[in-house]
């Protein structure tokens, strides 16, 4: 099994667990540009949307990633709290604080996860790429989106 396979299933482990946040800075993994407007994370074999929307609601992103035809691909989705947190790059120092050669058009904002939380289902978590923290919001509020599969 060579090293960038051992790294993979490292993290994979880790965001099972839901440890994401300490898996990231020590499994930085690249990405690679498909070269069709999405990149596929190393490590965890998932692909991402580049390009950035504008703000919606929860329920909008959820309706604008499943219905998303990109790459020749209709499978989108909203990513959950964990795999949107393996985007954070917590080795940066400014913001964004996510590849920045994978995202090139990444804001400094706040994007949707599909996972609700669980003490109160008006809410949705989030990621803030401006600082890398995990929080939640109303889902009636705006907020950016990007869409996995």
């Amino acid at each position: 099994m060579n090293s960038c396979a051992i790294w993979r299933r490292m993290k994979i482990f880790w965001l099972l667990l839901g440890l994401s946040f300490w898996a990231t800075p020590l499994l930085a993994t690249p990405f690679t540009d498909n070269g069709n407007s999405t990149v596929t994370d190393q490590a965890t074999g998932l692909i991402w949307d580049q390009q950035e929307t504008s703000t919606m609601t929860w329920e909008a992103a959820l309706a604008y990633c499943e219905g998303l035809s990109l790459a020749s691909q209709t499978d989108w989705r909203l990513p959950n709290r964990n795999e949107l947190q393996s985007l954070v790059d917590y080795t940066k120092t400014s913001a964004p604080t996510i590849d920045t050669t994978a995202f090139p058009s990444a804001v400094s904002g706040n994007y949707w996860s599909s996972t609700t939380y669980a003490l109160n289902s008006t809410y949705a978590w989030l990621v803030s790429f401006g600082n890398g923290y995990v929080n939640f919001n109303s889902k009636p509020y705006n907020i950016y989106v990007r869409c996995v599969r």
